[in-house]
Parts: C-alpha cells; sequence; structure tokens
C-alpha cells in the first residue's frame, strides 16, 4: 500500500485530497473542526520533510459559485488547528490557481477555492482532473469521506500520477481499521448495528456474517426481528415487509454459527418525545400504544457482557434515540462498555454518523481504538465494496 512513508516529499508540492466539509453556522464560524485536526498529521509530515502543501477540499452541496460555500470562510481555522500561515486561492484550476503553485516555496501551504464551484468535479470530467493534476508533483488522497465517490479530485486525478501518489495517514488509518474487522481482526469479533432500518444495513449484515462470531442489533430495527420471531412490539418503528427478511438474517446467522444478540427489555414511551410517560417491559411483550426508544437494563449488562468478552468490535448505529435524554442511556452503557473493552485491549472501530455523532456526544471519542471520519464511505466498506477513491491509488 502506497502510504506516505513511501515518498520524501522534500522539494515536491503535495497536491492534497483533503476533506473540509465541515459544519458552519449563520456567522460562517466552523462549529466541528473534527475533519480539519484529522488532515494535520498528513500535511505536517509533508511540511516536515521540506515539501509543500496544495490542499483541495468541497465544501456543502453548491449551484455554482455560491460564496456561503467558499473556503476563504474557513482558512483562517484551518491555520489555526495546522500552525502555519495558510494561503487562500480563489479558484482550484486555471491561471490563478497555476500562478499560486508556482511561487509556493517549501514549507507553504495554499488552499483551493471550493471543488464543487465546477460540475466538472462531481461528474468526474477527465479535462478537470488533468487540470488540477498540473498543481502538484505527487498526489496524495486523505479524504476518507469522498473516497466512495468517483469524482475528480478523489479518483480521475489519480491517473496522472501513475507512480507519484499515495494515501494520507487518515486514508490509511480508515483502510486498516476496516481491514482489522473485516479480515484481519482477533476474534471473538463482535458487530453492534444500530438505527432504525434493517433495510438499510442489510448489504452490511449480509457481507460480516462470515467474519464476524456475535451481532448486537438494537435501535429501531431491532422491532423489526422481535415482530417477525411474534412478539408484540406496540407502536415500535418497524418494516413490515422485511419481517421474512429478519428471519432470514436469524437463520443465516445459525447456519454460520454467529450469535445474534436482541434487545431483552425496552423503554418504552407513550409518545415520541423526551417528555412522554415511560416504563420498561420486555421487547417482544410491548403494550399496544407505547413504543420502544431505548433499550433496558437487562439488555444493557448481557450487551455489557458480549462486549467485554471480545476482542474486535464494530459500533454502527446507536440502540435508541439518544437525541433525547431519557432515552440515552442505553447507547451509553454500550459506549462505556466498549469503552472497558477497548482499555483491556480490544480494538474498536466506530463508524456511520449517528454512532460518530454519540462518541462525541457522550465523550467517549479518544477512549475507543478508532472513531471514522466517512460515514457512507465505511458503510460502502462493510459492504464490501471497493472504494473508487482507494482503487485509484491501488491502481
Amino acid at each position: 500500500m502506497r502510504t506516505l512513508n513511501t515518498f520524501d516529499f522534500k522539494n515536491k508540492k503535495a497536491l492534497i485530497r483533503v476533506d473540509f466539509n465541515v459544519p458552519l453556522n449563520a456567522n460562517f464560524e466552523v462549529t466541528d473542526t473534527t475533519r480539519i485536526v484529522a488532515a494535520k498529521p498528513t500535511i505536517i509530515k509533508i511540511l516536515e520533510d521540506g515539501g509543500s502543501c496544495v490542499l483541495m477540499s468541497h465544501l456543502g452541496r453548491p449551484k455554482g459559485a455560491e460564496d456561503k460555500f467558499s473556503l476563504k470562510h474557513i482558512t483562517n481555522v484551518v491555520e489555526e488547528i495546522i500552525g502555519v500561515e495558510v494561503k487562500f486561492v480563489s479558484n482550484c484550476v486555471g491561471a490563478e490557481a497555476e500562478k499560486a503553485v508556482a511561487n509556493l516555496e517549501p514549507g507553504q501551504i495554499i488552499l483551493l477555492e471550493n471543488l464543487r464551484f465546477h460540475e466538472q468535479e462531481k461528474a468526474g470530467d477527465r479535462q478537470f482532473a488533468e487540470q488540477l493534476s498540473k498543481l502538484g508533483d505527487i498526489y496524495v488522497n486523505d479524504a476518507f469521506g469522498t473516497a466512495h465517490r468517483a469524482h475528480a479530485s478523489t479518483t480521475i486525478v489519480a491517473d496522472f500520477f501513475p507512480e507519484q501518489k499515495c494515501f494520507g495517514s487518515l486514508l490509511t488509518k480508515e483502510i486498516e481499521s476496516i481491514e482489522k474487522v473485516m479480515s484481519s481482526g482477533e476474534k471473538p469479533i463482535t458487530a453492534v448495528l444500530g438505527g432504525a432500518k434493517v433495510s438499510s444495513k442489510i448489504t452490511i449484515i449480509d457481507n460480516i456474517l462470515d467474519k464476524i462470531d456475535h451481532l448486537i442489533i438494537g435501535g429501531g430495527m431491532a422491532y423489526t426481528f422481535a415482530k417477525a420471531q411474534g412478539g408484540n412490539i406496540g407502536n415500535s418503528l418497524v418494516e413490515d415487509d422485511k419481517l421474512d427478511l429478519a428471519l432470514s438474517i436469524l437463520e443465516k446467522a445459525k447456519q454460520k454459527n454467529v450469535e445474534i444478540h436482541l434487545p431483552i427489555d425496552t423503554i418504552v414511551a407513550d409518545g415520541f418525545s423526551n417528555d412522554a410517560n415511560t416504563n420498561t417491559e420486555l421487547t417482544a411483550q410491548i403494550t399496544n400504544g407505547w413504543m420502544g426508544l431505548d433499550v433496558g437494563t437487562q439488555t444493557q449488562a448481557h450487551f455489557a457482557n458480549v462486549i467485554a468478552n471480545s476482542k474486535t468490535i464494530l459500533w454502527n448505529g446507536p440502540l435508541g434515540v439518544f437525541e433525547m435524554e431519557n432515552f440515552a442511556k442505553g447507547t451509553i452503557a454500550l459506549g462505556n462498555a466498549i469503552a472497558n473493552a477497548t482499555k483491556n485491549g480490544a480494538f474498536s472501530l466506530v463508524g456511520g454518523g449517528d454512532s460518530v455523532a454519540a462518541v462525541k456526544q457522550f465523550g467517549f471519542e479518544n477512549k475507543v481504538s478508532y472513531v471514522s471520519t466517512g460515514g457512507g464511505a465505511m458503510l460502502e466498506s462493510l459492504e464490501g465494496k471497493t472504494l473508487p477513491g482507494i482503487a485509484a491509488i491501488l491502481s
């Protein structure tokens, strides 16, 4: 695998695809710097080698050149985090960008304007990719969040650097972490899948059943399994057209000796609100008119026991409606169990929007082995797909 260590960047200009698609508030202030912080090791390594950095990214979903999506709004934050002056260039291709790169000295950084101000970026346009390729000697892809897109800057541009291309340190860590879960992880391997729908996780389940020993199912999707097995789930979330699918997953798991763990008890509510009346009931015996919004204490203890005996753990999706304080306890208990297992030597990978949000909200970020930065990209990796951005560097 071609990583940053493959090259000496001395006097080289690195064209780096970063993922600076960060949230901004109404005053154009960055409200979550995670992705910028994640890119720092790659940038610093190149500068310390004696190279310079040309950073390219997209931000949001602009329709043409919209000022509110300009990367000029984040330049000061990037500068603050990296600790080096960052010069902003108001286009990502053409004469202005080429001139800025020509004047770039070792140790310097420039940040190009939003790639998506040009529709050719998303279209994977070859000519546009060729224009980008003129802006560096070595191409570095460090944007896992967009690695599942065959865009000009994530995939096509790599063609113009047949030998001079590599993964940045963030993307390298992402690939290695997924690899640990999918092929080289120490057993027992446990996957925790939560979230609302079985349908959105079915390809992941299909792909990982051959690789894991335990599958913990929580969140709204658990009630589809409960109903499929003849349980009464009251007003809980359910996909009625997926009951047969749930049964076939249980059957498949049995054939492959994978133990599936479903919630035993549930925190139920008489409405979808933090102020609703609550009760604890068995997951298969929920009173009509009530809905399951979190797992109960028996389930928390059972899941914690499974986690404590695992050596490799994948966590994708919360166990309840953690955004509401009264239904966050199951997700917090799971986070504590995974943090403890990690402390005791297990490898833990957290990925997917909601579980990453939960990990940050409840302070588990530094207590697990790795938190993935790419929601869709990670899910597609777990589904067994080869991501275009990764394939482009490997080819």
